[in-house]
């Protein structure tokens, strides 16, 4: 029987991880406050009107969520300028005969789920294979529409600039209500995403046993040997 050798690699640095988990807890935040503000519950209280302020607050953690989340996005696409390989945005980048060679491969093994007689190790990403660097970009698109249609919302209530900006959005579309339903289905989007996110992640985990799941905190992957040394003898030939 074949025995493997596995080498420990760097794949997702500090700040990258750091994103990620801002973006799961923001996502979550902005998606529970974000249906409740869509459906506000009916609150029975023998208090003042004056002094509930429960929707106040689920507001105030929305917008503060939104906000998070801009800055992150802003953060993490300065590091694909400053990150290693696996963060830059050349991994992103969706023009080439191999990402889309890769593409076919990662179809035919996660959605149609079928084995390999003769399994080819190249095929195997070190870092986002090609369907989820699609994916990614397609989500960075839908984010850039959360973000516009949100801060259009925000702004006719907000005092600050930076929701301003984005004031002309509204009437581009024809008004609050086609903004609010864009921005409604972009939330689907994401949550749609993340449970096949979710399952795929764990679905490689057991598949390739390369530490797919705890690589997102501490940032190591388990590669065949011989993986890194082709990677390593293209990069010097580059």
């Amino acid at each position: 029987m074949e025995t493997k050798n596995f080498k420990r690699v760097m794949v997702w640095e500090l700040p990258v991880r750091f994103f990620h988990w801002v973006n799961v807890l923001t996502i979550t935040i902005l998606a529970v406050t974000g249906f409740i503000i869509a459906n506000p519950p009916a609150l029975q209280s023998s208090a003042e009107a004056t002094n509930l302020h429960s929707f106040g607050i689920v507001r105030f953690i929305h917008f503060g969520a939104a906000y998070i989340f801009f800055f992150n996005m802003i953060l993490r696409l300065y590091w694909s300028i400053v990150g290693n390989k696996y963060a830059s945005w050349r991994a992103f980048w969706p023009f080439g005969k191999k990402i889309w060679n890769n593409f076919w491969h990662v179809l035919k093994i996660d959605i149609m789920l079928l084995n390999e007689d003769h399994p080819d190790v190249k095929n195997i990403s070190i870092g986002h294979n090609s369907v989820a660097t699609l994916s990614y970009l397609a989500l960075f698109f839908i984010a850039l529409i959360q973000v516009f249609t949100g801060f259009a919302l925000y702004a006719d209530t907000s005092g600050w600039w930076l929701p301003k900006l984005f004031d002309w959005v509204s009437p581009l579309l024809g008004g609050d209500f086609v903004t609010r339903t864009i921005h409604h289905i972009s939330t689907w989007v994401f949550i749609l995403f993340s449970i096949v996110h979710v399952y795929l992640v764990f679905y490689h985990d057991w598949l390739e046993g390369r530490g797919e799941v705890s690589s997102m905190f501490g940032g190591y992957k388990f590669v065949r040997e011989d993986r890194v040394k082709k990677v390593l003898k293209k990069e010097n030939e580059e």
